[in-house]
């Protein structure tokens, strides 16, 4: 099915002015034309509604799985307005589009809502001067090119973790969105649940004493990473060449796609980069270092010996930090992350927050007003909403998704090279390893760039 095509060029900060100018325009025309004009109530938010002018335009790219449940997440605020899917898989463009015009029904049958757009390709929904931001749910190896195109394209964005599938890319999202002055969401949810943000205060404040050791537990799902599979037709409708995008070309095997893209290296980074973004990045949160990094990374991983997939099966591996802190990650244990300190423990369960700590009564105890307070979040898609409307920063804004993604890139190339590094968080190289360094940033297939 082709896309639907939209022309049109924006300019940095346009989604917001587009808001700005459509909220004058609204009541410039209640007040000129007069009596007999009326202005139905709705158009001015004046029955409960909010008026279109003041609603948050939005188009998702990517909306596979995760991409669904982002888009239902927007879907149910009432200051947003979904105007266009993306998607190289037309089984997906179509279903999400299907979704939105169901969702808006009502909106459609008055004629307030036109109807959902749809298209092949990100570049023609970044052309829209209507759309005020994106939400990017791609696989892991598209975030980079498109956040930054995204950017220069004045949107702002909610961008699914781990921020980039490299460090060198997770770097110039975090430059783009600075340059061009866009309100960035990571799509790290876990931090935005109370229970995290206190267990994090928690051990900010010292309730667990002196913090030494941070545990995460990653335990693997049981898929089988030595399949073998061969090279199969390109299905109806699936736009492989966009899809493999700046990657390099490979055949197309239907195991390469979708779901199981994220246990291969050209595209993901296996659980580390997958679940693992999750619970470093409160391990980092409760650290107090979710800005920078560690200073050494050390490991071992299990690797299949032959088949599609490349990612460690079976891995251990460990940051040192400058404040003493040692951050120790194992493929095993239940999921979620420990922090230890020399007068007890605080656990996170992934996913849903649950909390246990040693003593138990810590789990009891107040944050006094004096000391160190995260802040609490009204959720993740909403805290980005807001933020959109007031300019302000999100709860995982760029550079803390970059920093957590950064950590699970140092353990790939850790256990890859099978040595330990020495890290410097600060210019983001490696101080004692050439080849280490020659793993920071990939070659992108052309034409694409960050």
């Amino acid at each position: 099915m082709a896309a639907k095509r939209s022309s049109g060029a924006t300019k940095p900060g346009g989604g917001h002015s587009r808001r700005q100018f459509l909220k004058r325009g609204a009541l410039a025309a209640a007040g000129a034309v007069g009596f007999p004009y009326i202005v139905p109530a709705s158009a001015l938010g004046l029955d409960g509604t909010i008026a279109p002018s003041n609603r948050i335009t939005i188009a998702s790219i990517g909306v596979g799985g995760q991409g669904t449940g982002n888009l239902r997440a927007f879907l149910g605020q009432p200051d947003t307005q979904v105007l266009a899917v993306c998607d190289v898989d037309c089984n997906h463009r179509d279903r999400a589009k299907q979704i939105v015009e169901e969702t808006y029904g009502a909106k459609m049958t008055s004629g307030e809502y036109k109807g959902c757009d749809f298209y092949t390709d990100f570049r023609e929904v970044l052309a829209r001067p209507d759309v005020d931001a994106v939400c990017i749910t791609t696989p892991d190896f598209w975030h980079a090119v498109i956040a930054v195109a995204a950017a220069e394209a004045g949107k702002d964005m909610y961008c699914e973790k781990p921020l980039a599938n490299s460090i060198g890319e997770g770097r110039a999202v975090v430059n783009a969105v600075n340059r061009y002055g866009r309100v960035f969401q990571t799509g790290s949810h876990e931090r935005s649940r109370s229970n995290a943000r206190y267990a994090c205060e928690l051990v900010r404040n010292g309730r667990i004493g002196k913090l030494h050791t941070i545990h995460v537990n990653l335990p693997l799902d049981h898929y089988d990473l030595n399949l073998n599979v061969g090279p199969m037709p390109v299905p109806e409708g699936f736009d492989y060449d966009m899809w493999l995008g700046p990657r390099p070309w490979a055949p197309y095997t239907e195991l390469r796609c979708h779901f199981f893209f994220r246990f291969i290296l050209d595209y993901s980074g296996g659980e580390v980069t997958d679940r693992g973004a999750h619970i470093i990045d409160l391990g980092q949160l409760g650290n107090a270092t979710d800005r920078t990094g560690p200073q050494t990374v050390s490991g071992w991983g299990e690797f299949p010996r032959e088949g599609l997939f490349n990612t460690a099966k079976k891995f251990e591996f460990q940051f040192t930090y400058a404040n003493g802190v040692k951050m120790i990650c194992k493929s095993e244990g239940t999921r979620g992350v420990k922090f230890e300190g020399t007068d007890g423990w605080v656990f996170i369960h992934i996913h849903g927050g649950n909390l246990e700590a040693e003593p138990a009564s810590l789990l009891k105890e107040i944050i006094g007003p004096n000391e160190e307070h995260l802040g609490r979040s009204p959720g993740h898609h909403r805290d980005f909403l807001n933020n959109v409307k007031l300019r302000g920063e999100c709860f995982a804004p760029p550079e803390v998704g970059h920093r957590s993604a950064s950590m699970c890139h140092l353990a790939n190339i850790a256990m890859k090279l099978g040595r330990e590094l020495k890290w410097d968080p600060d210019k983001e190289l490696f101080t004692n390893d050439s080849e280490a360094n020659s793993l920071l940033m990939p070659s992108l297939r052309a034409p694409w760039h960050v």
